[in-house]
């Protein structure tokens, strides 16, 4: 407890009374916390919740994903470390060469002849079982990647192909960059959030290993994706909300606020992808893991995308609001539930303008070489949104949104009756907001110091 000495000009019990508000009202950070009875009911609610998922993890785990044999199709090939050992200019007709098309362009007559000099790459193999076999590839002047000798390259692996066409560069090694870029951001969050940033680092490794350990596989496994989304989303709600904000009432007033807002979005989004007969299979790569894996359900797949890309702003909606209703209180430790519901929605339509704004400007710039082939074919507004790659994104954007708009005054109102409902504890911070404003110490204060009684007063 606070042992702060008195101030000379008062009396022995006002100064251990401000000695006490002031530790509690604006002492170290973190709010008070609530009563015993609020947690106990808190824990009644969140505890089955945590069990549950964790049964969850437990029975639908995958123990990694499913053994399959590349197909040599698309992506679904073998892929191999190789290094551009030389890079020479030569005439493209004595390769063949031609000039890449342009996607989606006619063409009229025979193909046009490339303007100015090719160039072959002699790429050897460094990993894998053919490792130290080299091929050459032609790069015309009009391709948009060009090597140089040295380069790390990825290169895919066609078994059934004949042996001179059996590699082909894939890819470039990005390896030093990412890891460099990741290193800058790590480095950045721990230097501004110090172990909050840890934590949050620590967390966001924990996520990506659900989603990697967890998710993806049991899907692969052939699980409900619904069902898999659900509880691997939960594990990450409970392992990044407590492991950032501490196991405390307001953490758990967040996690309720955004479980709420999760079950309306999957919710909608179910109706809203039945109601408007969508497959999900709207592109290359979805329609290459349905041929690979028939029996996943590609419109489930869908829905737990929606779920998964909702939950990290969900996380920060929540925790905003719950954190701005306990501040209020804390300012303010005899306002009702209403005042605080309503000063907390005022933040709370602040934070609804900017993100909502920021999720469809993220689906719309993830869009737009879509939106920019829909540009060009001159389309009507009402033949875009209809088209099903289109209206995809639209429920996924609107349905996103509603669930976030929606999580505003669910937390805000959740926090503020919880944070609230310790009648006692109000009443005990009134007391000591009256005590700092006025200068005199309250009646149970007067009666404690005249009984010599100093600790009475502190319990609370």
């Amino acid at each position: 407890m606070d042992t702060s000495s008195p101030a000379s000009d008062s009396p022995r019990a006002h100064g251990h009374g401000h000695g006490h508000g002031h530790s509690h009202g604006h002492g170290h950070g973190p709010a008070a916390p609530v009563s015993r009875h609020l947690r106990k009911v808190i824990a009644a609610v969140l505890i089955p919740f945590a069990v549950a998922v964790a049964v969850g993890l437990v029975v639908l785990w995958p123990g990694g994903a499913p053994g399959h044999k590349p197909s040599g199709v698309g992506f679904d090939q073998p892929q191999e470390s190789a290094r551009v050992t030389k890079v020479a200019e030569v005439d493209c007709a004595s390769v063949h060469a031609q000039e890449q098309p342009v996607p989606g362009e006619q063409q009229n007559g025979p193909p046009a002849k490339p303007k100015g000099p090719c160039e072959v790459a002699t790429v050897k193999v460094t990993t894998g079982e053919n490792a130290g076999r080299t091929f050459d590839t032609v790069v015309t002047p009009d391709a948009l990647r060009h090597y140089s000798t040295g380069q790390e390259v990825q290169v895919a692996y066609s078994p059934k192909a004949p042996k001179e066409l059996q590699y082909s560069i894939n890819d470039v090694d990005r390896t030093v960059p990412m890891w460099v870029l990741a290193a800058l951001f790590a480095g950045a969050v721990v230097v501004v959030g110090r172990l909050r940033g840890v934590l949050a680092l620590v967390a966001l490794v924990a996520s990506f290993g659900v989603l990697t350990l967890f998710i993806l596989p049991a899907i692969l496994q052939g699980s409900n994706p619904l069902v898999v989304a659900v509880i691997g989303g939960s594990a990450i709600m409970l392992i990044a909300l407590y492991m950032c904000h501490g196991l405390t009432a307001r953490t758990s007033v967040a996690v309720l606020g955004t479980l709420a807002s999760l079950l309306l979005i999957g919710l909608l989004g179910s109706v809203f992808i039945g109601w408007a007969l969508l497959t999900g299979n709207t592109d290359d790569f979805t329609g290459l893991v349905h041929g690979l894996f028939p029996h996943i359900e590609i419109r489930g797949l869908l829905l737990a995308g929606i779920i998964i890309g909702s939950l990290g702003v969900l996380d920060d909606v929540t925790v905003t609001q719950t954190a701005a209703v306990w501040e209020l209180k804390e300012a303010d430790p005899t306002a009702s539930w209403h005042t605080l519901y309503r000063a907390a929605m005022r933040i709370g339509r602040d934070h609804i303008a900017s993100v909502v704004n920021t999720l469809v400007l993220a689906y719309a710039g993830a869009a737009l070489p879509l939106m920019l082939l829909f540009s060009i074919a001159q389309s009507g507004v009402g033949a875009v949104a209809g088209s099903e790659v289109v209206a995809e994104e639209i429920v996924r954007t609107l349905v996103g949104s509603i669930g976030l708009v929606a999580s505003v005054p669910l937390t805000t109102l959740l926090a503020a009756l919880v944070v609230s409902a310790d009648r006692g504890r109000s009443a005990g911070e009134a007391n000591r907001a009256a005590d700092r404003s006025t200068g005199t110490p309250p009646a149970g204060g007067r009666a404690a110091a005249r009984r010599g009684g100093r600790g009475r007063r502190r319990k609370v």
